[in-house]
């Protein structure tokens, strides 16, 4: 049973791209008593932000035309003191700590619910939260996670990602075709 919901006040960015994991975490915190807005992608975020700055805010770290992580570089141009949690589905070291780096209070990888969000926000672990704490990941995973960065920063040409790779564009294509290795797989 949930317990009943606390009138908090503060305010809350909510920043992703899938409408209705963004909608459904604005609703869980607006129940919670938080002024909650809400942004699609980079310019959406900044945009808001620019006009009141906010309190918390949740970046997930994949956006349609910016990454995450320069929302989360953005607002802390705009305000040190906003608490940045950044989300994502394709957690991987290199992002947490870059997140981190940039100002981010912690990382957390989907699927969470609106406790662990707010625990996050609170500053409590990861673990007492409910969120598993980081492992580290397989040879395979990390392989997984270098090919799906490399082929981004590639704009999704997998000929060149290929290259940069130095493997042949059809091998790549066959490690693309297969699916995501999962975190804790061996």
């Amino acid at each position: 049973m949930t317990p009943a919901p606390v009138e908090d006040g503060r305010t809350l960015l909510v920043v992703d791209d899938d409408e209705t994991f963004r909608t459904r975490v604005a609703r869980a915190f607006r129940d919670r008593g938080f002024e909650v807005t809400m942004a699609a992608d980079y310019d959406e975020a900044i945009a808001s932000a620019q006009v009141d700055t906010p309190e918390l805010a949740l970046v997930d770290l994949r956006l349609p035309t910016r990454s995450g992580l320069d929302v989360v570089r953005h607002l802390r141009e705009l305000d040190e003191t906003t608490i940045i949690v950044v989300l994502t589905g394709y957690g991987s070291i290199a992002t947490a700590v870059e997140s981190i780096k940039l100002g981010a209070a912690t990382y957390l990888t989907k699927p969470v619910d609106a406790d662990q969000i707010l625990a996050a926000f609170n500053g409590q672990p990861a673990a007492a939260a409910g969120q598993a704490v980081y492992a580290v990941p397989s040879l395979a995973r990390v392989e997984w996670e270098h090919i799906q960065r490399v082929l981004a920063d590639c704009g999704g040409n997998l000929s060149q990602a290929a290259r940069q790779l130095g493997i042949h564009r059809r091998s790549l294509q066959r490690k693309l075709s297969k699916n995501p290795v999962p975190e804790g797989a061996a």
